[in-house]
């Protein structure tokens, strides 16, 4: 018999950036009056100020809604999701504590990569799916073109297709009332099957506490908070247990969210909340991990689905003052307490002194840690152009993994390179069909499937990361008019014919500079990369050669010419000795200065290897 509360909807909201999640969870957030009028403001779960400005999610955050539907108070449970591909481990183990979803189409704008690829999630989690079109109230709105593409790519039926406005609370309601309806309560999952091993077997009860970490987040009075959803049995103030970290805890607290938290004695199976830990470390919360009693914990098996999250791309930030150094570690670990899938360690460069080298979950969380710590720690920064984990084979068949061009081997012991390779799901408008295959075949993507429906189309390609992480999305964006939209999962390692080029600034080698790319395209770019360099790196009183090599050979070079002062200027006649020493003068100073002479490099530079 279950032990959950029947009256409990559990659900979450798919859609892509800017269809209007965050506007459709504020309508909820009025009409079930969770909120008053006076306490209410616009994209209310969305604390951070850079999520308000970008009018994308970072952090998920959940929220406890009751609303009373034929005379029966039901508790509505929305789970909300980042809104980034980035972030696609959060919302696969949101959508795992839910037992439906909305899945929520802008009129103006159709179907778009990102909602199908979060649909597809939550099909395999067999939620209950409940299609709303949203924006219906703009003169742009195409409501029959939409229709139309969700029941092609979703195969819904055209009567179950809810229509609101969630900007004027148009329709709000009957959407509500469906979840209700049609969403089924949540109910106690009891499990008995063998154990990895094969040689035991797990049984749990229906009163034995197993609960689902949806996110975390770190609080300095209460330590590291698990956001969770309690799968079985009831979660109190008693010893806890971390099934993946190993790590036993007391509760200071533990509560639910309306939006703002509210302390409760007991979390019960189905129920949303928080449980503040005590713990001083957030990497021992991790997304995805159960939670247990410890009592409990050898006769408990996890729930499924964990996995660690995995950097795909790394970048190198060197304060521009070497002095900040011990401010940007210690920013860094203020973002790591709030941000469990942050890696990140000390590196050195010559050109540019200490630094940290660390690791993301995508381009868009690289961005949003940059902009964090220049906004909030004050900090100027230098970013060495994003690179992406390399598998190397070598001679002697040890396979290493390298995350920046820094650490490639000595070519002579490097037998294969295998670089990593995402599936890219793109939607396009037909008639922009022709650019974006071409942009895609320079960035060495393989066309895998083509789906028309009426005037778009899906391109899916297999395309090497190293291309789509620096400037795939900015370029498809200008190609279609900004009507295109991507979706991108990391897929396999593939073999790769690539070489590190070595990028040298007056005969000394920047390593920052360096990168790694395909030996047919080696040239091309390099020369690219110095002829930039040459525009942007300042001229001095000494010539400046600007050099790119693999090993010893040098394969592109420009140089900059140094400032020459009219040293003979002051002189109006005389022997032509004079002029003659004083230029021989001016020589050997410049000779000393170019032996002992630096080059200050600025943000240009390292930019300049980003855009090439």
């Amino acid at each position: 018999m279950s032990t959950a509360n029947p009256f409990i909807r559990n659900f979450s909201i798919i859609a892509h950036i800017d269809h209007g999640k965050t506007t459709l969870t504020d309508a909820f957030l009025r009409l079930t009056k969770t909120v008053t009028d006076l306490q209410f403001h616009e994209r209310m779960m969305d604390s951070n100020p850079i999520e308000q400005e970008k009018g994308v999610t970072i952090k998920l955050a959940p929220v406890r809604m009751n609303y009373t539907y034929q005379g029966q108070t039901y508790i509505l449970n929305l789970i909300d999701t980042p809104g980034h591909v980035d972030f696609g481990y959060e919302v696969d183990r949101s959508l795992a504590a839910c037992e439906g979803a909305l899945l929520l189409i802008d009129a103006t704008q159709g179907v778009q990569a990102q909602t199908l690829a979060n649909y597809q999630k939550a099909k395999n989690l067999n939620l209950k799916i409940i299609p709303v079109i949203n924006k219906i109230d703009l003169p742009s709105a195409n409501v029959e073109q939409a229709m139309l593409e969700m029941m092609e790519f979703f195969d819904i039926d055209e009567s179950e297709i809810l229509l609101v406005s969630a900007k004027t609370g148009q329709g709000v309601a009957a959407v509500l009332e469906k979840i209700i309806s049609e969403v089924a309560p949540p109910s106690d999952q009891l499990i008995q099957e063998k154990d990895l091993n094969g040689t035991g077997s797990f049984s749990n009860q229906a009163n034995d506490l197993r609960a689902l970490i949806i996110t975390s987040k770190f609080d300095s009075h209460q330590g590291a908070i698990a956001y969770v959803r309690v799968v079985n049995g009831e979660m109190r103030k008693q010893d806890l247990y971390l099934t993946f970290s190993q790590s036993k805890f007391l509760p200071v607290e533990i509560g639910v969210f309306s939006p703002l938290p509210e302390k409760r004695e007991v979390l019960k199976a189905g129920e949303v909340g928080y449980v503040a830990t005590g713990l001083k470390d957030i990497s021992l919360l991790k997304v995805g991990d159960t939670i247990t009693t410890f009592t409990a914990r050898e006769n408990i098996q996890a729930l499924p689905g964990y996995k660690e999250p995995v950097p795909m791309v790394f970048m190198e930030l060197y304060p521009v003052d070497s002095k900040d150094f011990a401010n940007l570690k210690d920013a860094m670990a203020k973002l790591t307490m709030h941000d469990s899938a942050l890696q990140y360690q000390a590196t050195h460069s010559i050109a540019l002194g200490n630094g940290l080298r660390v690791g993301f979950l995508g381009i868009f969380h690289a961005e949003i840690v940059r902009e964090r710590l220049m906004r909030e720690f004050g900090l100027n920064l230098i970013a060495t152009a994003p690179s992406v984990t390399y598998r190397i084979i070598m001679t002697n068949q040890e396979e290493i993994l390298i995350h920046s061009p820094a650490e490639m081997p000595d070519p002579s012991r490097v037998k294969q390179i295998l670089e990593p390779i995402a599936k890219l799901s793109v939607f396009c408008p037909e008639s922009y069909v022709p650019s974006v295959m071409k942009l895609a075949h320079n960035k060495r993507a393989i066309l895998e499937n083509s789906v028309g429906s009426g005037s778009r189309t899906r391109l899916e390609y297999l395309i090497p990361l190293a291309e789509l992480i620096t400037d795939f999305h900015d370029k498809l964006k200008s190609v279609t008019s900004g009507f295109a939209s991507m979706e991108y999962l990391l897929h396999d390692f593939r073999l790769v014919d690539a070489v590190k080029v070595d990028i040298l600034v007056n005969k000394e080698s920047v390593e920052a500079l360096s990168f790694i790319t395909v030996r047919e395209n080696v040239e091309v770019k390099a020369r690219a990369i110095v002829s930039k360099l040459k525009d942007v790196i300042p001229r001095q009183l000494f010539e400046i050669p600007i050099q790119a090599s693999i090993g010893a050979k040098v394969i592109a070079r420009e140089t900059i010419k140094a400032f020459r002062k009219d040293v003979t200027a002051k002189l109006y006649g005389g022997d032509r000795t004079r002029r003659m020493k004083l230029l021989k003068k001016q020589a050997e100073g410049k000779k000393k200065m170019k032996q002992i002479g630096k080059v200050e490099l600025n943000q240009d530079a390292f930019l300049a290897v980003l855009e090439s």
